[in-house]
């Protein structure tokens, strides 16, 4: 991880600014994080400092269950935040999120700034806006397994995890995260394969009809 400091940060804070997010003035507190791919934001059961404002870059939410298998529970993106729930209770189980692209974020301290935000009534309006959503998300997505074929779902998967056009999740993790069984993801692959939409490189799949997964995807945006 990269810390901004100087022009950079401040170039950053005035690109993206969350100053409406707030009604106190917050950038002073502000520090911008650089990760890396497949980086750890927050390593799993351990409590972050910050609260983190994805500005660009897609991440993953894993955790592990008491048999030792680890599931990946969703994903994050731009304009979302990390850490929402340590910051709104002292006692919770922190989830490991994994950088999928090289991610950058606003990491506000809960030390200097946890009593206002919890304090500021535009602040908490706009959190409640996002966890609605998010919580929405969740739902649609197990509806989803069950009203849309794999095609859809798994277009969208590979859009969402995809770094630079290049596709390398691991294909367990794929048949957890959808429900599916191991053939029947391979059958799928062979599928977008044999249509060009993906080419097969060693473990990786590289994108090579973008437009034609983002047609697949769609349909489960346009429910």
């Amino acid at each position: 991880m990269e810390i901004y400091k100087g022009e950079k940060r401040q170039s950053y804070l005035e690109k993206h600014s969350i100053e409406h997010l707030f009604s106190f003035t917050i950038e002073e507190f502000i520090e911008v994080h650089k990760y890396k791919r497949d980086e750890w934001i927050i390593q799993e059961g351990m409590r972050p400092d910050y609260l983190f404002y994805v500005i660009e870059g897609k991440a993953k939410i894993y955790v592990t269950h008491q048999n030792g298998k680890v599931s990946l529970l969703n994903f994050i993106k731009a304009n979302d935040y990390i850490g929402e729930m340590e910051l709104l209770n002292q006692i919770y189980y922190s989830k490991g999120i994994q950088t999928s692209t090289e991610t950058i974020c606003f990491a506000i301290p809960f030390q200097h700034c946890r009593t206002q935000m919890l304090e500021d009534a535009t602040f908490l309006r706009e959190l409640t806006k996002f966890l609605s959503i998010k919580a929405t998300q969740m739902a649609a997505k197990y509806s989803q397994s069950l009203a849309f074929p794999l095609e859809n779902r798994l277009a969208d998967f590979i859009l969402q995890t995809a770094d630079e056009e290049i596709y390398r999740e691991k294909h367990v993790t794929v048949c957890d995260f959808l429900g599916v069984s191991y053939r029947h993801l391979l059958h799928v692959f062979a599928q977008f394969c044999d249509k060009g939409y993906l080419k097969k490189e060693g473990h990786q799949y590289r994108i090579q009809q973008h437009e034609k997964l983002n047609e697949l995807s769609m349909k489960l945006k346009n429910e």
